[in-house]
């Protein structure tokens, strides 16, 4: 009997041992609620702000529920919030998390990873998300985090690396529900991608929308991003869940207000470099008042059209190289 009640506490121990405790996680105050938007898909909703607002919680993160597990996009900005969220997810599911889809890995959607991969999920990205994880920003990033959003992100988190790269897209089932993963490639960051729930019609799109605010365009390739989104408008959609913003119920207008703010980005700034414009002779020149009322547009407008300003420069450049 002696054996037998230590094997059992042996086992026991190596159980907590793999277990992610309570106390792993610094206890996060920020409001949490699973909205529903169709029979299989829920989300999370980010308040509006910059990325050290609200506990780091300003993005989304999508839940789809199958009949056998749950599959999961975006981690959310800490290890707390995604804490929580799984915490959201036992109340309406005791079915494994098996999977979790990355949109792009930057900060605010990442460093949650870490919960669900303790777990057992797998973790998916797309190809170019690995530029990001061998650079010295992604390190730089973390850091800076550890500092501006103490104690949620702390020495504990880690940047997880995907289980799997997408190169391409492909469709999948699972749980009696169809999926379709399609890889944008490098957009809003070095490598992005979108989930489609082909069975609720429901599009998990990640940054490449950002619904009712000022899109934060980072190191983003704005020209491959705006062929994206004029694709995107000619597909039929129930709903669209952005990787910032309320889901768009009417998801056509909601790709139509960032495809509009980066073609008018754009334009301004192509027409600056042919005219031999500095960067602050047009922008402040230009009317802005189609956008300035959307929030987060003080914060990320002026950054936004100067990366523009760049990009625009350098892409001529390269055009007149290769003439």
């Amino acid at each position: 009997m002696k054996y037998y009640i230590v094997m059992l506490l042996s086992l026991l121990l190596v159980a907590c041992e793999k277990a992610p405790s309570t106390d792993t996680y610094v206890k996060t105050g920020v409001e949490m609620n699973l909205t529903q938007v169709s029979k299989h898909t829920w989300y999370v909703r980010g308040m509006p702000g910059i990325a050290t607002d609200n506990e780091g919680f300003i993005s989304n993160a999508g839940v789809v529920v199958t009949d056998d597990s749950v599959i999961i996009f975006d981690a959310l900005g800490t290890p707390s919030l995604a804490h929580k969220l799984l915490e959201e997810i036992r109340k309406i599911t005791d079915k494994p998390v098996t999977k979790v889809f990355v949109s792009h890995y930057h900060a605010d959607h990442i460093y949650g990873l870490q919960v669900f991969q303790d777990i057992g999920a797998k973790i998916i990205a797309p190809v170019g998300a690995d530029e990001y994880l061998t650079s010295e920003s992604a390190q730089e990033r973390l850091e800076e985090r550890q500092f501006s959003l103490s104690p949620w992100v702390n020495e504990q988190t880690r940047i997880v690396k995907p289980d799997e790269y997408y190169d391409k897209g492909k469709s999948f089932k699972e749980g009696g529900v169809d999926f379709t993963v399609s890889v944008v490639g490098a957009a809003h960051s070095d490598g992005d991608l979108t989930l489609y729930v082909d069975t609720d019609q429901v599009l998990f799109s990640g940054d490449i929308i950002f619904e009712g605010r000022v899109a934060y365009l980072g190191d983003a390739d704005t020209k491959h991003w705006l062929q994206t989104l004029e694709r995107m408008e000619t597909n039929k959609l129930k709903a669209l869940i952005p990787g910032h913003g309320s889901v768009a119920a009417d998801p056509n207008q909601a790709i139509s207000q960032t495809r509009r703010y980066l073609a008018f980005l754009r334009n301004i700034m192509a027409d600056a470099f042919e005219n031999l414009q500095t960067f602050d002779e047009v922008y402040s020149e230009v009317d802005w008042s189609e956008f300035s009322g959307l929030p987060a547009f003080e914060e990320a407008n002026r950054r936004n059209a100067y990366q523009v300003f760049l990009s625009i420069e350098s892409e001529k450049i390269k055009l007149e190289q290769q003439q």
